[in-house]
């Protein structure tokens, strides 16, 4: 019992002390993050001021990231931050996290005409099936029962 604690502790003190790369909070600047080499700090870039939205923002970074593609390059995911938090844009959509090493959450995605949008603000397409349920199996339904004929009246 008394060993299960220890450990606990320890994994508790080591996740407090574990990396945690933080965005910047500037009112309304939209930046653009950068990390050339895993053994070099994070850079951040201004993109865009007087952002009043994180929507504009992601609508910057998305900019810059068809801009990229534009020319040539093949860098097909662009990572952002604004008031505090990262942006991942994508061909897939925008994603969230508070930090950079953090756990993602899906802020907007693609519609069917590639613009972005809140998720469950359109119809999914039934191909899609990034977020559908798990699968189970159809319930056992009972035979109908044949209803009795009536003769036509009239």
């Amino acid at each position: 019992m008394k060993r299960a604690a220890i450990i606990l502790a320890l994994t508790a003190a080591l996740a407090a002390c574990a990396k945690r790369t933080e965005a910047p909070t500037d009112r309304g600047v939209c930046w653009v993050v950068t990390q050339p080499d895993k053994a070099k700090p994070v850079k951040f870039s201004v993109l865009a001021r007087d952002q009043e939205q994180l929507e504009f923002c992601a609508a910057r970074l998305e900019e810059m990231r068809i801009r990229f593609l534009r020319m040539g390059g093949g860098r097909k995911k662009v990572v952002g931050a604004y008031q505090g938090k990262f942006l991942w844009v994508d061909s897939g959509g925008v994603s969230l996290s508070d930090y950079l090493e953090g756990p993602r959450f899906v802020a907007l995605r693609r519609s069917r005409d590639g613009r972005l949008a809140i998720p469950g603000a359109f119809p999914m397409d039934p191909k899609d099936k990034r977020n559908a349920p798990a699968e189970a199996t159809p319930p056992a339904t009972a035979p109908a029962a044949s209803a009795p004929a009536t003769a036509p009246q009239g």
